[in-house]
């Protein structure tokens, strides 16, 4: 489904409230001053119709919507991202950074309510076909994540919502995923302090642009 990429693909998973924003920030900052072509852009979100989406799932009573109608919804939105942001910016060398991309969606809609991973999986070879070149896995603990999100007093608040039982569900998913995954995968421990898991997201971020795609770090 989709076109050979000269730029670097980079995501961030977590659950609620690791940190993930915070670091993708810090990271793309830290990149253009080094005198890479940056975009920074995130799930579900990203492009017009996606961010259209987004407020869709993210808003509102936590069980208005059926798992399989969001995997539905964040393919949509993904697919969109995809076609208008992101293999754009591959395609001219860039380097993409992602908060959050398919790895939520195989957590949040495949494994919180029923087991749908499998569902996931085909539609996301069907209608994406793409995985990150390197995934960073900002791995905390669900109770002080869940804190974390819960201060923010956004709107988007319908899977903090859920409770810590989600969030305790998400991170045991998301460290399988790691071990899963284990060659994009690199996890990092988000109860450092704030500049010491930057320095281990840059640490990782610059083996990977000189092509070290080895597991042997984590």
């Amino acid at each position: 489904m989709t076109t050979p990429s000269s730029g670097l693909f980079l995501t961030f998973e977590g659950i609620d409230g690791s940190g993930k924003s915070t670091q993708c920030k810090r990271l793309a900052e830290n990149l253009r001053a080094a005198g890479h072509d940056v975009v920074l852009t995130r799930e579900p979100g990203g492009s017009q119709g996606a961010e259209e989406i987004r407020r869709m799932v993210l808003e509102g009573d936590p069980d208005k919507w059926s798992a399989e109608t969001e995997i539905l919804l964040f393919t949509a939105a993904r697919r969109d991202h995809l076609e208008r942001t992101i293999q754009p910016a591959l395609a001219a060398g860039k380097v993409v950074i992602c908060d959050r991309f398919a790895d939520s969606t195989r957590m949040y809609q495949g494994l919180s309510r029923g087991d749908l991973r499998a569902t996931v999986d085909q539609l996301h070879s069907l209608m994406i076909g793409r995985e990150p070149d390197l995934t960073l896995l900002i791995d905390m603990d669900p109770a002080t994540g869940l804190s974390r999100a819960k201060g923010r007093q956004g709107t988007e608040e319908r899977f903090e919502d859920f409770g810590i039982g989600l969030q305790e569900q998400m991170r045991a998913g998301f460290l399988s995923l790691a071990k899963e995954f284990s060659a994009r995968f690199r996890v990092v421990d988000g109860a450092q302090p704030i500049d010491a898991v930057a320095a281990d997201v840059l640490h990782h971020t610059k083996q990977a642009l000189a092509g070290d795609t080895g597991a042997s770090e984590k």
